[in-house]
């Protein structure tokens, strides 16, 4: 039983085919295509795939991008199924004021760290950190409780709003110092602060409301640029939203069949 596991964000699609549906498996291909690409993906990575069994997506970016994913699917006899956030799955709960409207990559990677921190040792509370367009910060109390969490832009986001709003600055590529002394540099430096203050933030909030200390998982297509500027321990997970598909896709399918 193959399973095509998608993960689309606002700036790409990323894609996993697996042996099975269960975390741990075989990972048999994967890719990664622009959105401005999709379009080609049943005449180019996709041609000769195997043809999935199950599929299960995290998508953020709409309604359109998913019809176009669609399409490109028609080449297989499979379902697509997308993921919606919950009131509870796979050992999270969800605290927000409306479950639902949580963003599904958001649900997911918390599902992935979860499980993941189980693996390694008993339930703590986790900080769960999102780099890529935009960055979430989420908290996770021992018991799998979503408590809440952070929205900030990412670093393209930061620069081009002050790059629209600021008469005269022009955005060039910096570096991150201590103390910055050139226009460049401080860009860079106050985006990678920010995002970093906010983690810094967040785990303060939930140690003193948890009694304990908080594992802080990163992930996300910018995650590598926020490793040295970090001021908590932390893990940079590469593949954590696939973590999260496969141990949904275990429980929904191992669910199904004792239906049957």
């Amino acid at each position: 039983m193959t399973f095509l596991a998608i993960d689309i964000g606002n700036t790409r699609l990323k894609w996993s085919l697996y042996a099975e549906p269960r975390p741990g498996t075989q990972l048999l291909a994967h890719g990664a295509e622009f959105l401005e690409n999709i379009d080609k993906l049943a005449e180019g990575a996709w041609r000769n795939l195997a043809a999935p069994t199950r599929m299960l997506g995290c998508i953020v970016a709409g309604d359109a991008v998913k019809r176009r994913v669609h399409e490109q699917m028609e080449i297989w006899d499979v379902v697509p199924q997308w993921v919606v956030a919950s009131a509870a799955e796979a050992g999270i709960t969800n605290g927000y004021d409306h479950p639902t409207r949580l963003g599904a990559d958001r649900w997911v990677a918390m599902i992935g760290a979860r499980q993941r921190i189980l693996r390694a040792g008993p339930a703590r509370p986790m900080v769960v950190v999102m780099v890529g367009t935009a960055v979430t910060v989420e908290a996770i109390d021992t018991e799998g409780k979503f408590l809440g969490g952070l929205i900030l832009p990412g670093h393209g986001i930061m620069l081009r709003a002050l790059e629209s709003g600021t008469a005269g600055l022009h955005v060039p590529t910096g570096e991150v110092k201590l103390f910055p002394t050139n226009t460049s540099d401080a860009l860079t430096s106050g985006g990678t602060y920010a995002i970093a203050g906010a983690v810094e933030r967040m785990v303060q909030h939930v140690r003193a409301h948890c009694h304990a200390e908080p594992a802080c998982i990163m992930t996300g297509g910018a995650g590598w640029k926020m490793a040295p500027s970090m001021s908590v321990p932390f893990e940079l997970v590469d593949n954590l939203i696939f973590d999260g598909l496969l141990e949904m896709a275990q429980r929904r399918y191992a669910a199904d069949s004792a239906l049957t």
